[in-house]
């Protein structure tokens, strides 16, 4: 086996060790998560009850819950775990500045989740409920509600991490502002449909989570022109250096 062969196998056996790790990040904070579910449950309906149609439906609310919170736990031990797998390929500088993006992400997860929660999920629930009054009794089951916030707000946990993962990849020289900006249309044309698509059929609802969008994109392009440019000019400098010597 030549010096490349072992090379590559190195490189899986590194990527195999993070993936465990992360695996096993799920696995405990899912337990966690699955302890607590109770009051995680009291929390979002206070004193509402729901419905279940059967003792499978508990169970799967359980799952559900738990699973939220071991998505959410394990985001910043995978970006972690990311990170330890590509800093060898890393200069010193760049190790520094990509490790701060790590909890960068968990939180911006944590804000697209609370903006998902505390804006998108009242509006539209509010919205659908008001066009069945005197249509029907609106009873919910605990299965069809849960899943209903989880639909109106998970997207918007992984959409509001847009910023730091331009800039992650930046960073690493994957992408660049120039590209990003010369598909902002296409990828407004895609946000656009993704806030039509979620939000009730009104202009204010539709503008309302667009905004949002379109704002996170264009933040996104100003951070990769800043990464960009320190990129660069790291790069210089290390050029010149290597001309002095």
């Amino acid at each position: 086996m030549n010096d490349k062969e072992l090379n590559l196998v190195d490189h899986l056996e590194e990527l195999r060790k993070r993936i465990i790790i992360s695996a096993l990040a799920f696995v405990v904070f899912f337990i966690v998560g699955f302890i607590y579910v109770d009051d995680i449950y009291r929390w979002f309906v206070g004193d509402t009850k729901l419905m279940v149609l059967g003792p499978s439906d508990i169970m799967w609310i359980y799952f559900m819950l738990a699973t939220v919170v071991a998505v959410a736990g394990t985001i910043p031990v995978l970006a972690l775990q990311i990170w330890l797998f590509v800093r060898p390929a890393l200069r010193p500088v760049e190790r520094r500045i990509t490790l701060s993006y790590v909890p960068a992400l968990f939180f911006l997860f944590l804000i697209g989740l609370s903006f998902g929660y505390f804006v998108i999920f009242p509006m539209v629930l509010k919205f659908l409920v008001n066009m069945g009054q005197g249509m029907f009794v609106t009873n919910f089951t605990a299965e069809r509600y849960f899943s209903f916030i989880m639909n109106m707000t998970l997207p918007f946990g992984v959409l509001f991490e847009l910023p730091v993962v331009v800039m992650f990849l930046t960073s690493l020289g994957i992408i660049n502002p120039f590209v990003l900006s010369k598909i902002r249309k296409y990828a407004y044309f895609v946000l656009i449909i993704i806030a039509v698509v979620i939000t009730p059929p009104d202009f204010m609802s539709d503008f309302v989570v667009t905004l949002p969008l379109l704002l996170l994109y264009e933040i996104s392009i100003n951070l990769s022109k800043f990464v960009y440019r320190k990129r660069l000019k790291k790069q210089e400098q290390e050029e010149e250096e290597i001309i002095k010597a």
